[in-house]
């Protein structure tokens, strides 16, 4: 099973790495739920964990319709982190009725290529979520973040499950949003899901190690 950490700094990444973590969602402003990291922090993070680090593409906070400009940042962010040996990227467009913009996801995916695409917690603004899956899968992500549309994974444990037998394989769902070692079992449990996700994080804007290899433990 796989554990990612969300590292919103280089410090947390190191930690979760030496913790256990499989993969590092590397981004930025925490008290916006991320936004895209600075490219020279990130190069210097990749001289210094072997674990793979997928990038946040999110030029700002806030809702997940972008004007035109905003489309174009997010573009040039995606070749810029492509071109310094990202391993992978998170983002997600919505269009004005909160729906998956599968025509401008798909043009971010094939600037990402070969590397995949999760599409991150923009999926939980969606107001159905089984379009969303679909809509998604079609646009070419590989993974979707998810706490199953609700405040976090455990009031939203019955809508991972099925967004989990839904996908039937076509997509990994990752299982994420207030994910901590105190209920990572029980989502683990209820939701047969591979791919689990979490900051990490006990306070402050930090990763906690024993926080992580408590998660991981739990996980093998």
């Amino acid at each position: 099973m796989l554990l990612e950490i969300a590292c919103f700094n280089s410090e947390s990444a190191v930690i979760a790495e030496r913790s256990g973590a499989d993969r590092i969602e590397f981004c930025a402003e925490i008290n916006e739920g991320g936004t895209t990291p600075d490219l020279d922090e990130f190069i210097q993070l990749k001289n210094s964990v072997k674990i793979p680090v997928y990038v946040m593409i999110r030029p700002r906070g806030g809702d997940f319709q972008y004007s035109e400009n905003e489309f174009e940042e997010m573009k040039d962010q995606i070749l810029s982190f492509k071109k310094t040996n990202a391993d992978g990227f998170v983002f997600g467009i919505l269009n004005e009725n909160n729906e998956a913009d599968k025509k401008k996801n798909k043009i971010l995916i094939e600037l990402a290529k070969p590397f995949p695409c999760t599409f991150h917690r923009a999926f939980d603004r969606t107001g159905n979520y089984r379009k969303a899956l679909e809509d998604v899968i079609d646009s070419g992500f590989k993974t979707i973040l998810t706490s199953g549309t609700k405040k976090n994974v455990v009031e939203g444990k019955e809508i991972l499950k099925e967004l989990t037998d839904l996908a039937d394989g076509r997509i990994e769902i990752l299982c994420g949003g207030g994910l901590r070692s105190g209920n990572i079992e029980e989502i683990k449990n209820s939701v047969k899901a591979k791919y689990f996700h979490s900051s990490g994080i006990v306070s402050g804007e930090i990763a906690d190690a024993e926080e992580i290899r408590k998660m991981k433990q739990i996980l093998i």
